[in-house]
Parts: structure tokens; sequence; C-alpha cells
């Protein structure tokens, strides 16, 4: 009997694996394919996806593997600049710069090594689930297996949705896009490093500028277009003397949510869970949000908590999946039309500057369910380090000196770099997740001890 069995062995399930792992609690992964994939696929990640693989202790290994992203900007058929999305220069309020772009499969080796650090997790690669049941149960090419609690980490054609018994709920957004990854044989500067977004109704497209001299190509197509040379599509910006084709899939951008994220013992995350279209870059994104809210929930059921917490999972994870899936199609759509004015709500006079999102959790009011900053520490340390994967109590200065203060088993932080953030909610102290969520302010001394 495992704790936890993990369908799926992308960065999700191997990012939840991590998770799992280090919790100590005994872990068994079940990929289908003997090796991870070798070509791209995503290619961004955030800082509150970062600050994930920090807490993992694997952000050492994955930082040289990225480059920063400055952000994405819109362009009309022309060229000429629509809308500005460049994201913050520098160190943010998470550690970590805003935005990062990345190559795939160095992502999921580092992952994957990340996790041969624990013994007590185990993988079976080239192992087919071929069904399940909501009790744990579950039936492989390998013979059958039982765990405790069963994650579904299985992409869009998930058997662990499919065994949930509730199918996508479509948001709408259906078009297919040719993509191509290309690895340039020259320099050429003149490409950029913003993402670009040619708002061309003619042919929308968008540019991604990839690690070392990765380049990306995402193409829309028309109906029943489906071209088995792309080279005369990227004609308008790259040829083959300037570049090597890696990779050219056609795909159909999709926009769905699933209607039910846990059945019994059953549960799903990522693709499974959610489809985004990828003008924002957060397909990934939420995939790895998903694991982070469910693996503390999971280890603390398997500790003795009600499993009462894990209906919490969906209840928080799928509006917040929600937002970003409607801020996608609504990128989609103003990349898609002409009619810039109303498809941005206002007349511009000249371009736009567009800042980000930050949809609060489920069930949660801002600036409750987002996350806390994360600044560096008086003692040089950033604030996860003084933490680790447990719950903490960030508290006001004049706070701390309380003798008789009991964190009834979270870490109690203080620290004059957390003044600024407590003092902006007028909060004597912050409740803060092992997920980073901040769930409480108090703000008087009695409010303080119902938190605690």
């Amino acid at each position: 009997m495992h704790d936890v069995a993990i369908i799926g062995y992308g960065p999700v399930g191997a990012t939840l694996a991590n998770i799992l792992g280090q919790a100590g609690l005994d872990v068994v992964v079940l990929e289908r394919e003997a090796a991870a994939y070798h070509l791209p696929r995503a290619v961004h990640f955030d800082d509150e996806v970062m600050r994930v693989f920090q807490g993992l202790g694997l952000a050492e290994a994955i930082l040289p593997l990225t480059i920063t992203s400055p952000g994405m900007k819109f362009v009309d058929a022309e060229g000429r600049l629509l809308l500005d999305w460049s994201r913050p220069v520098g160190i943010g309020p998470q550690g970590w710069q805003a935005s990062y772009r990345f190559h795939q499969p160095a992502l999921e080796d580092a992952l994957r090594a990340g996790v041969a650090r624990f013994g007590n997790v185990q993988l079976r690669a080239r192992t087919q689930v071929r069904a399940m049941n909501a009790e744990g149960a579950l039936e492989t090419s390998a013979g059958p297996l039982q765990a405790r609690w069963v994650v579904g980490c299985d992409g869009a054609h998930s058997l662990t949705r499919a065994s949930i018994g509730e199918g996508f709920e479509d948001l709408g957004f259906a078009e297919p896009w040719l993509v191509t990854d290309l690895i340039l044989k020259r320099p050429r500067p003149d490409l950029g490093d913003h993402s670009i977004q040619h708002c061309d109704p003619a042919r929308p497209a968008t540019y991604v500028r990839g690690v070392g001299e990765r380049r990306r190509w995402e193409i829309a197509l028309h109906p029943g277009e489906a071209p088995s040379d792309p080279w005369p599509l990227l004609a308008r910006w790259i040829t083959p003397q300037d570049a090597i084709l890696e990779r050219a899939a056609i795909y159909t951008f999709r926009s769905a949510v699933a209607r039910k994220w846990r059945e019994g013992r059953l549960l799903i995350a990522g693709d499974a869970a959610h489809l985004t279209p990828p003008f924002m870059g957060q397909g990934m994104c939420a995939g790895i949000r998903d694991v982070a809210n469910l693996g503390w929930k999971l280890v603390a059921v398997l500790r003795g908590a009600n499993a009462a917490l894990l209906d919490t999972y969906q209840a928080e994870r799928a509006p917040h999946a929600r937002a970003y899936i409607e801020a996608a199609m609504r990128l989609g759509g103003l990349i898609n039309t002409r009619a810039m004015a109303p498809a941005l709500g206002e007349a511009p006079a000249g371009p736009v500057k567009m800042t980000s999102i930050a949809p609060a959790l489920g069930g949660f009011t801002a600036p409750l369910g987002r996350p806390a900053p994360q600044p560096r520490l008086s003692d040089g340390s950033l604030l996860d380090e003084r933490i680790g994967p447990r719950h903490a109590v960030l508290l006001r200065g004049d706070m701390a000196d309380t003798t008789a203060l009991d964190g009834r088993g979270a870490v109690l932080v203080s620290d004059p770099a957390l003044e600024a953030f407590l003092a902006t909610h007028q909060a004597l102290a912050a409740l803060m997740r092992p997920d980073r969520q901040v769930v409480a302010f108090a703000r008087t001394p009695a409010e303080l001890a119902t938190l605690l």
C-alpha cells in the first residue's frame, strides 16, 4: 500500500513527486514512457513557480537553465506597437524575477534529478495504467497496485479524469495553430527578446524567444489548413538559411476546466484538470500551482487531518485557473481582432501599458488568497528558507516579544523586512500556508490569538 500514486511524470507530476518525497511519504510514480519527452513544449514559468522550485531545493539547479523574460508586446499587421506588457526588471516581491523562459526537457531532467534524492519515491517507467477505482485500486501493465490517494497528472486525455466520471466544461476557445520550434544557425538580434503577439487579422502569430539559440513561432491556421511545410508561413520572419527546424506540430488550443477534480481517493492536476490557450504562458504554471496547493494537503491528511481538507483543493484552484484561462482567451481575441479599443474596453490614443492580473485563490477575497511576499531577511536568507514546507505566522516586531506566544505548530517569523507588508494591511500578523498563500490577517491581539 503506497501513500500516493502519481500518474504521469511530466513537470506537474515530477513537482508533486518532489513535494511528497520531501515530506517522507511513500510515493509511486507511474509513467507510460521510458524517458522524458525530448522536444520542447512549455516555455515559460513565473516567479510563483520558481518559488515552488526554491522550496524543493531545486532553484539553484533550475536557474541556470533559464533566461529572464522581459515580457510581451502586441503589434499590428504593420508592426506598430498596440500594447506593451513588459515585465518588471529585477527581483520582485516573490524573491525572483517575474518571468522566466526555459527548455522543457532540461527542466524535466532537473525535476527528475530532484526526485532521485528521495528513496521513498519509486518510479515505474513503461507502466500503463489501464483502470482504477475511487478506492485507489489501480490495474497497470505491471500488475495491480493500491494507494491511499491517486493523483492523475496524466494530461488532457486523462484516464483519471474519465474514472472520476465527469468531463471538461468547455469555455469556448478552440483554434488550430501551427507550433514551430527552431534553433538559430546565425545571430538574429533583430528578433528581440520580448515575446511578440502579431495581431494580424489575416494570420495571427506569436514569437517567443527561448533559451540559447531557440526560437518559437506559433501561427494561426485557417479552417481545414494543415501545411506539410511550415517554411512558407515562417518566411515573414525567418528562413532555412537562418535556422534549423526542430519541430513543427499542429495543436488545437483549447479552453476548458474539469467539472470534478476529486472522487473518493482519486484527484487530478495540471492538464487533466484544465486547458488554457498559451497566450499568457500560464498552462504549466497553473499545473504547478495545483500541486503546490494539493501537496501539503495530502501530507496533512496522511498525517491525520480530516480528508475533507482535500475538498478545498478544487474549490480553491478551479476558479483561480479559470481566471487565467479567461484572461488568455481575451488576449487570444485581441490578437485576432482589428478592433483594439473594444477589446481593451477603452479607446487608447497610443500604445497601452498592460499590467499582470493577480486573481485571489478561489474562496478568498484579495488580499487574502494570494502569495505572501518573500523578502530577504536581516540574516541574508530568503523568507521561505527560514520557514521550510510548513505554516508560518509572520509577526510585527512588537508581537514577537510576547513571551506566551504559541505557534501551534506554525513557524513564528518576525523580521524588519516583513514590517512593510504587515503595515500595508494594518496587521499585527499574517498566516501563511505551506503553499505560501496568505489566508488570514490579525489586526488586534485578540485576532492574533484566534488566528493561532
